[in-house]
């Protein structure tokens, strides 16, 4: 049976943590850097960093739209952090210029956890399929503000909705690669058809 292959955008952020865990579940890690390369994989992770940083280099690099596309066609999709804040449709707090990929139908807030000194490491309920709670970290952590009628709420911390799944999508506010805990990067790699 072939592995699956799975994409990390790596164009900033927590790159090498969601290859490790990937490649410690068993599947191929492809770096995405160039559009071509998402026909190479099953699915695809965009990482936690700044999610504004990241948005500009989608466009510099011409991934902005092949990503797009992508996901909209079914690509297996798993946003962290900034990456949730990605695929969001809105963001109700951007910096300048900002923009989203628009592909889960959800309203996002940035940092709504506080500074970085104000990260936690939490466990949190989990309503995949995988376990019943998470270990996660929330870092300058994103809350979801607004859950769009065909999206399904995954986990809550603290009354706000953090992880969310729409189809194939799943955008979570926290990093459970930091954590160790595998059990959404396995959800995403069983997700592959």
């Amino acid at each position: 049976m072939r592995r699956p292959t799975v994409g990390v955008l790596a164009l900033q952020g927590g790159v090498a943590e969601h290859a490790d865990m990937l490649g410690h579940l068993g599947a191929s890690v492809t770096l995405v850097r160039r559009p071509e390369q998402l026909t190479e994989v099953d699915a695809l992770v965009l990482p936690g960093g700044e999610s504004s940083t990241i948005d500009r280099l989608t466009r510099i690099f011409g991934l902005r739209d092949p990503l797009i596309e992508a996901i909209r066609n079914g690509l297996p999709t798993l946003g962290t952090c900034a990456g949730l804040i990605m695929v969001s449709t809105t963001i109700d707090d951007p910096a300048p210029g900002q923009q989203s990929l628009g592909v889960l139908d959800v309203g996002v807030s940035r940092n709504a956890f506080g500074s970085q000194v104000e990260s936690a490491e939490v466990t949190v309920k989990w309503k995949g399929s995988a376990a019943d709670s998470v270990r996660a970290a929330f870092i300058r952590a994103p809350i979801v503000t607004r859950v769009g009628p065909g999206v399904e709420t995954l986990a809550e911390h603290g009354g706000e909705v953090v992880a969310v799944r729409q189809g194939k999508i799943v955008g979570i506010s926290f990093h459970p690669e930091l954590t160790g805990d595998t059990t959404v990067h396995q959800e995403l790699i069983d997700s592959i058809d």
